[in-house]
C-alpha cells in the first residue's frame, strides 16, 4: 500500500540535513533557512496525514512493496498524527526563537534536522526494530546537540547521556530479539496477533521481552531512577537545544512506550501478566513523587523544570499502565501539554538568561518588572504546568486521575494530587521571586533601576544581542497553545475515538 505522505515526513528532514554541510561550503549561515524550509514541508504534509487519518481512518506505507512479515511499514493513525503535528508545532516555535539566539552554525542545523527526522520516525514507524533504529539516529542527534556549544560541562553532560542512553538502547534490543526469537516476526501487527495466537502471554520470552523494552524506553522517558542523564542535559545545553529536547525527545520514549503496550502486547498482556501492569504504573507512581520531590529542592531554574518532567512523564506511564479510556486520554493529552508546556518553560529561561546572565531562583528577583512579556508568558506555563484550569496542564491530569479512580488504583490519583501540590510549592515560589522579591541585597539578581527594552529586558546596550521580539514570541506562542489547547478535549477525544476503540 503506498501512502506517499509517511516516508516524506522522514525523508525531507534527513535528506535537508546534508544542506547545510554542503552548502556550508560556500555560503554562511543557510542552515536556519534550509531547517525552516523543511519544517514547512513537513507541517503541510502533516496537516495532509492528519485530514487523511481523520476521514479515511489508519495510513499505511510498505518500503519496497515487500510483505509486512518481512518488510518495513509507516504507519499513520490517531495518536501517531497527534505526536507528529506536536513535533512539527514545536519545531517551527523553536526554529523560530533560534533566528536569533542561534545556535547559527550551519553544523547545528544539520543535526537538528537530522533529529527532526528521528524524531517523526519514531511517531510513524509500524516497525519494532526500525523504531529501534530511528531511537538511535534521535539519540545520536541529541547527545551531538546536548555539547554544542563545545563547553567542558556540556561534553560532560553529553557523554553521560550517551552512556545511560546506549544502555537503554541495549536493553530495548535485547527485548526485540526475544520477540524475533518467540515469533519471528518484527512487525507490529503481526506480532500482536503471533503472540496472542502462537506464542502467549505467559511465554517467558515474550514476559521478558516486555520487561527488557518497558526497562529500555524508560530511560528514553527519564523515568525515575532511569532518569540521571536528563538534569545535566538539560541543564548545560544551550537554551535552543533544552527547549527542542525537553519537548520532544522524552515525548518519543513514552510514545513509544504506548505504542508497543497498544499495538504489540495489548492490554490482555496486562489481564494475563497483572505483574507487568502494576509494576509499570508503581514506576510511574514513584517517578511522579520523586521527581516532584527533587523540583522543589533545585534553586537553579533548568534543573527544577527537568526534574519536574521526570515527575511529569511518570504520571504519563502511570496512565499508559492503567490501561483504561480516560486514563488513556489523559496520557495523550499530557503528553502533548508536556511538550508545550517545557518547551515554553525553556524558551522563557532562555530569554531570560541572555538578557540578564542569571539562572538561579533566587536571582530571577523582581524580573517581572524588568521583562513583563516574558515573565507573564512564564506565568501561565508555570500555572498551566500546576494544572490550573481552562490550561492544558489541568486536562491531563483531570483524565489520568478519572482513569485511576476508575481502574481502581485511587492511589495513582492522591500521588498526582500530592504531586499537584508540590508542583504548585516550587510555581509559587518562583512567581514569588519575580513579581515580590525585591532584587536588593540579592547578590547577582538585577538591579531594580536597569533601564527597559519593550518588553522590559535590560538595555540593548548591556543584553544579549539575542534577545529579540522573535525570541519572546516563541514563548508567547507556547503560553497561548497551553491555554487555547485547554478548550480542545472534545475535539481531541472524538479525533482519537477510533485509536481508542481498537486498542482497549
Amino acid at each position: 500500500m503506498s501512502n506517499i505522505e509517511l516516508p516524506l515526513l522522514i525523508a525531507v528532514p534527513i535528506l535537508l540535513s546534508t544542506l547545510p554541510l554542503l552548502l556550508g561550503l560556500r555560503f554562511e549561515k543557510v542552515g536556519w533557512p534550509i531547517a525552516v524550509i523543511g519544517a514547512l514541508v513537513n507541517a503541510g504534509l502533516v496537516a495532509t496525514v492528519g485530514q487523511r487519518v481523520a476521514t479515511e481512518g489508519r495510513l499505511v506505507h510498505s518500503l519496497g512493496g515487500y510483505p509486512r512479515q518481512y518488510g518495513i511499514e509507516l504507519v499513520a493513525d490517531q495518536f501517531s498524527v497527534v505526536v507528529a503535528a506536536l513535533i512539527v508545532v514545536v519545531t517551527l516555535v523553536v526554529l523560530g526563537y533560534a533566528r536569533t539566539a542561534g545556535p547559527r552554525r550551519n553544523s547545528f542545523y544539520s543535526i537538528f534536522l537530522l533529529l527532526f527526522g528521528g524524531l517523526l520516525g519514531v511517531s510513524l514507524t509500524g516497525d519494532v526494530f526500525n523504531l529501534f533504529v530511528f531511537l538511535e539516529i534521535t539519540g545520536l542527534a541529541t547527545y551531538a546537540l546536548v555539547a554544542s556549544d563545545r563547553s567542558p560541562d556540556a561534553a560532560l553532560a553529553s557523554l553521560k547521556y550517551l552512556i545511560v542512553g546506549t544502555a537503554g538502547a541495549s536493553l530495548y534490543l535485547v527485548g526485540v530479539g526475544f520477540l524475533l526469537v518467540a515469533t519471528g516476526t518484527l512487525n507490529m501487527v503481526e506480532l500482536s496477533v503471533a503472540i496472542a495466537d502462537f506464542a502467549g502471554y505467559r511465554n517467558p520470552l515474550i514476559v521478558a521481552a516486555f520487561a527488557f523494552i518497558a526497562v529500555g524506553l524508560s530511560v528514553k522517558a527519564a523515568v525515575f531512577p532511569l532518569h540521571t542523564w536528563m538534569p545535566d542535559a538539560y541543564a548545560e545545553s544551550p537554551d535552543t537545544v533544552t527547549a527542542y529536547i525537553s519537548g520532544l525527545v522524552s515525548t518519543v520514549g513514552a510514545y513509544a512506550i504506548a505504542r508497543l503496550i497498544y499495538t504489540v502486547f495489548t492490554p490482555a498482556f496486562f489481564e494475563a501478566v497483572p505483574l507487568a501492569r502494576r509494576a509499570l504504573v508503581a514506576a510511574g507512581t514513584v517517578s511522579i513523587l520523586a521527581g516532584s520531590i527533587l523540583a522543589v529542592m533545585q534553586s537553579d531554574v533548568k534543573r527544577m523544570f527537568a526534574y519536574s518532567s521526570v515527575a511529569q512523564f511518570g504520571m504519563i506511564i502511570a496512565a499508559f499502565g492503567l490501561a483504561t479510556e480516560q486514563a488513556l486520554i489523559g496520557a495523550v493529552i499530557h503528553l502533548v501539554g508536556h511538550g508545550i508546556m517545557k518547551t515554553g518553560l525553556f524558551l522563557a529561561v532562555g530569554v531570560l538568561s541572555s538578557a540578564y546572565g542569571v539562572r538561579a531562583v533566587s536571582k530571577y528577583a523582581n524580573l517581572g518588572y524588568r521583562s513583563p512579556v516574558t515573565v507573564a508568558a512564564m506565568g501561565i506555563l508555570l500555572l498551566s504546568l500546576v494544572g490550573i484550569p481552562p490550561s492544558i496542564g489541568f486536562l491531563g491530569k483531570w483524565y489520568i486521575a478519572w482513569g485511576a479512580v476508575e481502574a481502581g488504583t485511587p492511589i495513582v490519583a492522591g500521588v498526582i494530587f500530592l504531586s499537584t501540590l508540590l508542583t504548585l510549592l516550587y510555581a509559587a515560589r518562583l512567581l514569588e521571586t519575580l513579581y515580590f522579591r525585591p532584587a536588593e541585597g540579592v547578590e547577582g539578581a538585577v538591579a531594580a533601576d536597569a533601564s527597559l527594552r519593550s518588553d522590559g529586558g535590560a538595555d540593548i546596550a548591556d543584553a544579549d544581542p539575542s534577545v529579540s521580539f522573535g525570541t519572546v514570541l516563541a514563548a508567547v506562542v507556547m503560553a497561548v497553545l497551553a491555554v487555547g489547547l485547554g478548550f480542545a478535549a472534545p475535539t481531541l477525544e472524538t479525533f482519537l475515538e477510533p485509536f481508542l476503540e481498537a486498542v482497549l
